[in-house]
């Protein structure tokens, strides 16, 4: 009898979610987490920024864009941005350049070599940013070993502490394993067969890597750039203390109007900007991937 009942029992069919549902389930948590780490702190760092600064630290809630006016119309802000952004161009560019042939050569390599190069790359990141710049601190300073290295071989030592160098030095050591890892990451294209192809029709080790290497990591080597890029326009402690007071970037800057000078909205609105300068870059490296695809 209940044999003949359950046989009897038509089963329901459950409604597909289909693509978009599943996708939309699955992505929800990341959207909500975003959501309240990051864009609701974003949107109260973009209403502080039409707030109005008093002396002694205090806070107006009103809607002025006199901060956003003195930001553009002030020089020194404007110069602060274009150094901000020059210097981090540079670091970028001298990050590629010293990191390319360690990523091509680990890319290479194979077995257990290939391990411990990479355990070697990856080791940096597992110390602290402070601790590294702690140690290039001991290194640059006037009378460290490599000033003293240099007035030793007969040539007049320079100043590598609190200026530009410094800062482009520590944050060039700090960013590579980023850089390495982001040209391991898009060097999945590169077919060591195609170069043994271009060099079995003639082609020169030299041309080999213009015409065939180096467009085949064109990915690799945009992504390594975003973030390195980002990074380091970003950076606070290595400016901070290489730079010793001295090298005003955009991320120091914004720390000395929250903290120092307590202009909260001043702060915000800088932030803002920074925020607008990761969404160009953006924007730029999305541009390179579709003219390399």
């Amino acid at each position: 009898m209940s044999v003949a009942v359950a046989e009897s029992v038509i089963p329901v069919p459950r409604p597909a979610l289909g693509r978009v549902g599943t996708a939309t389930l699955l992505l929800l948590p990341i959207a909500l987490v975003n959501a309240v780490g990051f864009l609701l702190p974003v949107l109260n760092l973009l209403r502080m920024s039409f707030n109005e600064a008093l002396s002694g630290g205090g806070i107006r809630e009103t809607f002025t864009l006199a901060n956003w006016v003195g930001l553009a119309g002030d020089s020194f802000y404007l110069e602060l941005i274009l150094n901000s952004v020059v210097v981090s161009l540079t670091i970028t560019a001298l990050t590629l350049v010293l990191s390319y042939p360690i990523a091509l050569y680990l890319h290479r390599s194979s077995g257990r070599w290939r391990t411990f190069l990479t355990v070697l790359v990856i080791s940096p990141l597992l110390t602290s940013a402070v601790v590294r710049t702690y140690g290039w601190i001991a290194l640059l300073a006037d009378q460290g070993p490599i000033t003293s290295a240099i007035a030793a071989l007969g040539f007049a030592p320079p100043r590598l502490m609190f200026n530009t160098t410094g800062v482009v030095i520590g944050l060039v050591e700090i960013l590579m394993p980023y850089m390495i890892l982001s040209l391991l990451a898009g060097f999945g294209r590169l077919d060591p067969r195609v170069e043994e192809a271009a060099m079995t029709l003639g082609a020169r080790p030299v041309k080999t890597f213009w015409r065939v290497v180096l467009p085949l990591t064109l990915p690799g080597i945009a992504l390594g750039c975003l973030l390195c890029f980002v990074l380091a326009v970003s950076s606070f402690i290595t400016p901070k203390l290489l730079g010793g007071g001295r090298v005003f970037l955009l991320a120091t800057e914004i720390y000395d109007q929250a903290i120092v000078t307590l202009n909260w909205p001043l702060a915000s609105t800088l932030s803002i900007l920074v925020l607008v300068i990761f969404g160009a870059a953006l924007a730029v490296y999305a541009r390179i991937l579709r003219a390399i695809d």
